[in-house]
């Protein structure tokens, strides 16, 4: 498999083959639930909630537990960038596909490592420094082609300003995450959202979803339009009910996650699921206050007409051969994390055969401008109906948009989990594709 790298060796994952019997098939189903069990321990006691993300990956509970590492290192452990402003970081990259999910999940974890407030309001709050990442943001966020060794000198280079190197990639690696995220995010949203919640997450009206708003599909109330100024909101914590309350909660997330069928897969909204035990915070914030120059966005990377960029060609910069070790110098182990995520995403035991997943692999690949030279391209238009390629490009390039008509894909013959498999392919496959483009920039500057 091309993404593969042979930098580490890792174990052999479990896989249900159609030669084992029921009492394997059993063993086999109780591990996975216990691993999604564990999981979500530890999400809840490190986060405090299980996020409606992780929700709906743990249908693929190896390749959840990649994910989960790799967020929560680049996120909360030790790395040159403070806490609060990796938060930050998140919020601008999520605000450029207008994700409010993410923007408000991000702005309650800003809070609680200590951010001050006051930079919630609008970007023009934000020190100068975070304030330099504007652009490369955008540019990754829509035209990552345009990615140039200049955009890595202006940030290096700013005077009283400027970005130790060890910084810059950390921010890159996590704007190019929350970005690929946010393919997900709108890639997972199911196509009918009129369910509303039993439960009122966060303190909210019960028919409020901040994901239905992100994608303009629910009448938000009027009294939720998010304002310009920060509104907080705070639950105390009761510790005598702590150990009992958290055990109550991952028994009834285990549970449900175990009656989950298939159509309800397809129907189910994401949500953020409420610890009443931890202390939360709720924010609203227009995601749009973090954007400057909202007309900049997706173009086609090469129309009939014109064709101004060169195609990166993976034979020229891989991420096996080049990105890898470059990422893993400059920003110990994450390298490793990463190409885990890579691995686990393409070896997922899945209905879809190893040429599909290759397919939407290089496709997702070739509408960000980057091309195989030992790949048949006909293979994609074999393999991929139209539908199916415009599916993948709307949720890799405007997953904001996902939900018009340009996305016309229907889910009904295709069980949930496939479904996911193919959004964390797509994810996969952009957020390599903005490593890429940013390491090679990188690159270029330090051989200047």
């Amino acid at each position: 498999m091309i993404i593969c790298t042979n930098k580490m060796e890792y174990p052999l994952r479990a896989q249900c083959h159609r030669g084992q019997n029921p009492c394997q098939k059993q063993v086999v189903a109780n591990g996975e639930r216990e691993r999604v069990s564990l999981l979500f321990m530890k999400a809840l006691v490190s986060r405090s909630s299980v996020d409606a993300v992780s929700q709906q990956m743990a249908t693929h509970p190896q390749y959840l537990e990649s994910f989960l590492r790799t967020q929560h290192y680049i996120l909360h452990m030790d790395g040159p960038l403070p806490l609060p402003h990796r938060h930050y970081i998140a919020i601008m990259a999520a605000a450029r596909h207008h994700c409010n999910y993410l923007v408000h999940l991000h702005s309650a974890q800003f809070l609680r490592v200590g951010g001050d407030p006051h930079w919630l309001q609008d970007l023009q709050a934000a020190p100068a420094r975070l304030r330099l990442l504007d652009q490369i943001n955008k540019v990754l966020a829509h035209q990552p082609w345009l990615t140039s060794c200049a955009h890595i000198q202006a940030l290096l280079k700013s005077r009283e300003q400027c970005w130790s190197l060890a910084e810059l990639v950390q921010a890159v690696v996590i704007l190019a995450h929350c970005h690929s995220l946010c393919s997900f995010v709108f890639g997972s949203d199911p196509e009918s959202n009129s369910a509303s919640l039993t439960k009122s997450p966060n303190g909210t009206p019960p028919n409020y979803c901040p994901f239905d708003a992100a994608n303009g599909n629910t009448n938000v109330p009027l009294s939720l339009t998010p304002p310009r100024e920060l509104v907080t909101q705070r639950r105390s914590l009761d510790p005598s009910n702590d150990m009992t309350c958290l055990k109550e909660r991952i028994q009834r997330s285990q549970e449900e996650f175990e009656k989950r069928d298939e159509r309800l897969l397809q129907t189910q909204t994401l949500q953020q699921t409420d610890l009443e035990e931890e202390e939360e915070v709720l924010c609203f914030t227009d995601s749009s206050c973090f954007i400057t120059d909202p007309d900049f966005c997706y173009q086609e990377f090469a129309r009939r007409d014109e064709d101004h960029f060169e195609v990166f060609r993976v034979q020229d910069y891989s991420w096996e051969d080049h990105g890898f070790s470059l990422i893993n110098r400059l920003y110990s182990d994450i390298g490793h994390l990463l190409d885990d995520r890579f691995r686990s995403v393409v070896t997922l035991p899945s209905l879809h055969s190893p040429d599909l997943r290759r397919a939407i692999w290089n496709y997702t690949h070739c509408v960000l401008g980057i091309r195989y030279d030992d790949y048949d391209y006909g293979e994609v238009n074999h393999l991929l109906e139209r539908n199916y390629k415009l599916y993948i490009k709307a949720v890799a390039c405007i997953p904001d948009v996902t939900k018009a008509s340009v996305c016309p894909l229907s889910w009904t013959s295709i069980k949930a989990s496939e479904r996911i498999h193919v959004n964390l392919l797509i994810m996969e496959a952009r957020l390599q594709a903005e490593l890429l483009y940013s390491l090679r920039a990188i690159t270029q500057y330090m051989i200047l």
